[in-house]
């Protein structure tokens, strides 16, 4: 759906077809509405018949701090939220979809109102099979997600997210550190940018300052990049949150992580109740996984 990701980068009208919310050009030809309607029957008869390209995204966002007033500074106080002058926001977004060169961004408009942002990233957000963050299931979302009920932009409560945070501290690892900046290094060999610290922030939020947006935006940009390549070297070892092979193909004897059929057998297993399952390893991604005796059944004959 290249047209509509277009659109959706490019513009900020929109467009109701059927369920659809459609992104739109003020000098939007009949011609254009016409083929993007026609780029969304096909891709539906594309769900219907089980050959979905899975959409998998990974994404990032830079926030502003609360602007509160205070009797004094320092660490451990207690401000109440009466205090605040100025709520926080989300000042950019990043994203990009896996395997495509190009990272996505928006940022909050001259006013820095960030509705206008949430409403195209919504969609990209609805519009994916998967989104991945680094705490994006503690940090990342819920910042999203409080921005577009303040905003009162319709947000699904079904998001299908896969932290690589959590699969770093809870997949089996004992890394020293489960910053991505740290996992970048070790895994990568590469180190996130360096930002100069808050002033970057207050640059932004102060003076609208172009050239500290640009920053940002860079730096965002870089983080989604290396979390992309960060989740790649991890995926192997890691369990799947969604199976790609249903989405893909409609099949799930499949592999869950890339929806491949071809595999190696590995071994017989068995659970503690006495169900017999098999492990298997994907030939494309690596992966290990298990199916049922009576999936197995199904492909080895």
């Amino acid at each position: 759906m290249e047209g509509i990701k277009e659109f959706l980068k490019e513009n900020r009208g929109y467009l109701k077809w059927g369920s659809k919310k459609l992104a739109f050009r003020l000098n939007t030809t009949k011609d254009d509405i016409i083929n993007i309607k026609k780029e969304i029957r096909e891709e539906d008869s594309l769900v219907a018949a089980g050959k979905k390209n899975f959409k998998r995204v990974f994404f990032d966002i830079e926030t502003s701090p609360n602007v509160m007033y205070s009797w004094r500074a320092g660490y451990k106080l207690n401000l109440p939220p009466q205090n605040i002058i100025q709520e926080r926001r989300i000042i950019c977004i990043c994203w990009k979809y896996e395997h495509d060169e190009k990272v996505h961004y928006l940022t909050w408009d001259d006013k820095q109102c960030d509705k206008t942002m949430l409403e195209v990233f919504i969609d990209v957000v609805i519009d994916a099979d998967e989104i991945i963050g680094h705490n994006g299931d503690r940090f990342d979302i819920p910042w999203v997600r409080t921005r577009a009920i303040i905003h009162g932009l319709a947000f699904p409560a079904y998001v299908k997210s896969l932290d690589t945070l959590k699969k770093a501290r809870r997949g089996g690892f004992n890394f020293n550190s489960n910053k991505l900046d740290y996992l970048a290094e070790i895994l990568l060999g590469e180190n996130k940018m360096e930002t100069g610290g808050f002033s970057l922030w207050t640059n932004i939020m102060e003076d609208n300052c172009k050239e500290s947006m640009d920053k940002m935006v860079k730096y965002c940009s870089k983080d989604v990049e290396l979390l992309e390549r960060v989740y790649h070297k991890l995926d192997s070892y890691i369990k799947p949150n969604t199976h790609v092979g249903m989405i893909s193909n409609g099949d799930k004897e499949t592999c869950p992580g890339c929806g491949s059929d071809d595999f190696n057998y590995v071994k017989k297993m068995s659970t503690a109740a006495g169900t017999l399952q098999h492990l298997l390893q994907c030939k494309d991604c690596s992966k290990y996984y298990k199916i049922s005796n009576t999936s197995y059944k199904k492909i080895a004959k």
